[in-house]
């Protein structure tokens, strides 16, 4: 069943839109919401067993991309693009044929689970639909999904992958000698226990260099270092960003990371609980300076690009009636082993899109709702990638959008909140 309707600025799912104005999508726009937040109520980061089973488990995301491929005619295009540490295959399916790219992953962190689902249906409409809108996206963009990059933490319903130091000294000799990476999980975090059963934090994994090799010297590593391509999951996502860079001869012009934050996050100067937060790659100005650790991207760095992404984002979700804000980005937040970091350095435009909760604070609650959300945020993108309009947006703008705050005064046991 599509989920978007055929009208070009409407979506079914999300009842009566305003049409957006092309070229003028820099701020939240006026609609009759589809959707109302409620007020912050009591919330508590406290980790707790909660039910997730409404959520796409992976075997149900592989039946699903194989109906895709079936029931398309063969415009959605599945295949595998690496395999997780216990064997699973880590799928890219693809749409459309236009000459702007968009690639959107979700699941890097396997308790972050909405952006799935999300991607699903998205793939759904534009695989399947015949709509005017469908097929002008088709002709304009490529849309590129890497649905579940995390199989194994998303099936132990985890932050990290499923992984051991031991198994990565065995893959890469040269680190035999070297302590495990700073991104190496083996104690409790997020009420999961690591200790037996360790794992990485794979968005920690990523370099700016496409063609980098582990080397001893560069182990432990800092968070404000590039990571190393040691996970089978970051390796399989550089796979896909190199292989559509050769193809076309140019890096993709978007990639979108799917994840999730705290619980008691809500729209600062409202009592309403947000729904998705946004946020361009942390990175800091005053390092692209002459002399400076990233100098040499200065010149494809994607900074303005991301920020007019973003605020296409933001304005989807907003004008839908989802409650969305700007996600904290401190001036000196420096996290190049990121994937959207990494990618925006090769000159990608990149957003991070943050849901409120994950499962060990929220389980499967709001699940639809914040699909929809995801789902409207990517949409307004396409679009707006699709027609030019994004090109418009006064990238400045997004300083000026609502930023974020947390409820800890009302959560009984506020944790740090890892993104």
């Amino acid at each position: 069943m599509n989920t978007f309707d055929s009208g070009e600025f409407t979506m079914s799912v999300f009842g009566r839109l305003v049409p957006v104005m092309v070229g003028l999508a820099v701020l939240p726009l006026v609609s009759v919401p589809a959707a109302v937040a409620a007020p912050a109520q009591a919330c508590s980061e406290e980790p707790r067993e909660l039910p997730i089973n409404e959520f796409t488990d992976y075997r149900e995301m592989v039946r699903e991309l194989g109906r895709l491929e079936r029931v398309s005619k063969g415009r959605v295009a599945v295949k595998e693009v690496g395999r997780s540490t216990r064997g699973r295959v880590i799928h890219q399916a693809s749409v459309g044929t236009g000459p702007k790219v968009f690639v959107v992953s979700s699941e890097i962190h396997g308790n972050e689970k909405t952006g799935t689902d999300a991607l699903l249906r998205i793939l759904d409409y534009l695989g399947t639909s015949e709509s005017r809108d469908a097929e002008r996206l088709r002709k304009t963009i490529t849309f590129v999904a890497v649905p579940k990059l995390n199989p194994d933490g998303a099936e132990l319903d985890r932050r990290g992958n499923d992984l051991s130091w031991t198994e990565v000294q065995q893959r890469f000799p040269q680190l035999k000698d070297r302590p495990p990476a700073w991104n190496y999980l083996s104690d409790v975090l997020q009420g999961d226990d690591y200790r037996k059963r360790p794992g990485f934090d794979v968005n920690r994994d990523f370099n700016p260099d496409l063609n980098y090799v582990p080397r001893a010297e560069d182990f432990p590593g800092a968070p404000d270092e590039p990571g190393w391509f040691i996970t089978p999951e970051a390796r399989a996502l550089r796979s896909v960003y190199v292989e559509l860079t050769a193809r076309r001869g140019k890096v993709p012009d978007v990639y979108v990371d799917l994840h999730h934050q705290g619980a008691c996050v809500r729209q600062e100067g409202s009592n309403r609980f947000l729904d998705v937060g946004i946020d361009y790659p942390p990175l800091p100005d005053k390092f692209f300076e002459p002399g400076q650790k990233y100098a040499k991207y200065r010149d494809v760095y994607t900074k303005d690009e991301s920020r007019q992404l973003a605020i296409s984002g933001f304005n989807g979700m907003t004008s839908r009636g989802f409650v969305g804000a700007r996600y904290p980005h401190a001036p000196d937040r420096d996290l190049p082993g990121q994937a959207r970091c990494s990618f925006a350095l090769n000159g990608t435009g990149t957003v991070l899109f943050e849901v409120r909760g994950q499962t060990q604070t929220l389980g499967q609650q709001h699940r639809e709702h914040f699909t929809r959300a995801v789902m409207a945020g990517l949409y307004n993108m396409l679009r707006d990638v699709s027609t030019g309009a994004v090109e418009y947006i006064d990238p400045e703008a997004f300083d000026r959008l609502p930023g974020t705050a947390d409820s800890s005064a009302l959560a009984p046991a506020p944790a740090r909140v890892l993104e």
